[in-house]
């Protein structure tokens, strides 16, 4: 079903999945806390990651580095004097944009066949910017004027100041990505665990960026989660390895969590758009409710990250062949994506409104999250179907302890058990546990399942 962007987030934040930061004092710009739910439901797919990628494969391992590093890893990598995004001031209202978003998103809803998808791309000249918004009349978002300010470039980095003294000979920058993190420890990795080319590093953690964008719930945040892997292949195995991990996140994606083929792609960048380091990059995008969105780069990032830290540091990056002797650097396929935006892909997916025949035959709706079992916030809820009775109360506490060792579970005692059911329904909870009077005399319950609504006694030992 095709929903908007504000039932989405309405919906996240009257259940408990992502609420506005800050709220009480009017809020921060791209600021969002994930709520009892929601951080629930992000911790299951990232461990689903981790599972996936580290602990089911022998040839990656993983690393936590930190988000405050020298000041010289983001000159060597090029983020001090190329990390820019071109920004612009509406003159009247004083707002400030991303060009090249506005762009973005005016090609996505005039379906410009001129200009290619996400044109606007990190090589376009700001010229060539400024000079389409003109032509095609992009005018300002907020108050409606087309007079802007020249484009100029911002570096994204937030930086702060390590000791006492506010100089900049304390200047550290929070990291806008994860994996210099992991290139920069690539030579400890070589030095102490027994691991030869192809392998690769993985590491789940914050990253920061100091953009200016449009208001898209969670999609685009200044602090957000990425999941990242380098992976380290010989030079000459480089395509292959390429195609071999496009295809693995391709599954990731549609058999893994069970997103919709229809609404995603694999999207091969042209040069002008892919960052200048990529020999050749593909975006994984989804079909979100306002437009196709990013949520994952795979990057052929050559060897420029290892050659730059080599040429910055002194420290020798080479990798020597145990059987050949033949020593190189090797090039690296970086997967990343954005963990925010893969809860939000999630949320979008399985969000589902739908219509139901009750039992007493009338017709009804209800809102239903379809989460598969293993991302699901809540995987049982267990609800003894008489708050008054202290012997379901006290059968339903200790049915909840013994299952709740294993899964994450709910326990929700008071109100109408139909409401309690399209409560649960509404959080995505596969499986309703119903603790009643028969319960009491042979040791059965009621199960329900969410997606067919269809109930049916079992055992508690059976279900344990």
């Amino acid at each position: 079903m095709e929903i908007k962007l504000d039932t989405i987030s309405s919906w996240a934040k009257r259940k408990g999945f992502v609420y506005p930061g800050s709220e009480i004092y009017g809020g921060l710009g791209n600021a969002w806390d994930f709520g009892p739910y929601g951080i629930e439901l992000k911790n299951n797919i990232r461990d689903l990651w981790w599972k996936e990628f580290v602990h089911k494969r022998q040839d990656i391992i993983a690393l936590d580095t930190q988000i405050l590093m020298n000041k010289k890893v983001w000159q060597a990598s090029g983020h001090v004097a190329g990390f820019n995004d071109p920004l612009m001031d509406c003159k009247k209202c004083k707002n400030r944009f991303r060009a090249d978003k506005l762009i973005e998103e005016y090609i996505n809803k005039s379906n410009d066949s001129q200009v290619p998808k996400n044109w606007a791309g990190e090589g376009t000249p700001t010229e060539n910017l400024s000079e389409y918004i003109i032509e095609k009349n992009i005018i300002c978002p907020k108050c409606g004027a087309l007079d802007y300010t020249e484009i100029r470039k911002f570096n994204l980095m937030f930086k702060t100041h390590q000791g006492v003294i506010d100089n900049d000979e304390n200047l550290v920058y929070l990291r806008p990505e994860t994996c210099q993190g992991i290139f920069v420890d690539y030579k400890n990795i070589l030095n102490t665990m027994r691991v030869r080319v192809p392998f690769g590093i993985a590491q789940v953690g914050k990253a920061f960026r100091n953009e200016i964008t449009p208001g898209q719930f969670i999609y685009r945040q200044r602090e957000f989660e990425q999941m990242e892997i380098e992976y380290f292949v010989h030079p000459d195995d480089a395509k292959d390895s390429y195609e071999y991990w496009k295809d693995e996140f391709y599954k990731w994606w549609t058999d893994i969590l069970g997103i919709d083929k229809e609404k995603i792609e694999a999207r091969e960048l042209p040069k002008e758009e892919a960052a200048h380091y990529s020999d050749c990059t593909h975006d994984f995008e989804y079909k979100f409710p306002w437009a196709w969105g990013e949520i994952q780069a795979l990057n052929n990032r050559t060897d420029y990250d290892l050659k730059n830290h080599q040429k910055h540091s002194g420290v020798d990056m080479q990798y020597s062949d145990p059987k050949t002797g033949f020593r190189y650097i090797p090039y690296v396929i970086e997967s990343s994506i954005g963990l925010n935006r893969t809860a939000f892909v999630v949320m979008a997916n399985y969000y589902n409104e739908e219509k139901y025949i009750d039992p007493k035959g009338n017709e009804q709706n209800r809102i239903v999250i379809k989460f598969p079992f293993n991302i699901a916030p809540i995987k049982y809820a267990i609800l003894p179907l008489m708050e008054k009775n202290q012997e379901m109360l006290d059968k339903g506490k200790e049915f909840f302890e013994k299952l709740s060792d294993k899964y994450v579970c709910e326990f929700d005692k008071s109100g109408n058990i139909g409401k309690r059911y399209r409560r649960q329904d509404e959080i995505g909870t596969p499986y309703c546990i119903t603790i009643d009077n028969q319960t009491l005399q042979d040791q059965t319950v009621t199960i329900r399942d969410r997606d067919t609504m269809q109930q049916k006694r079992i055992k508690i030992d059976e279900l344990l």
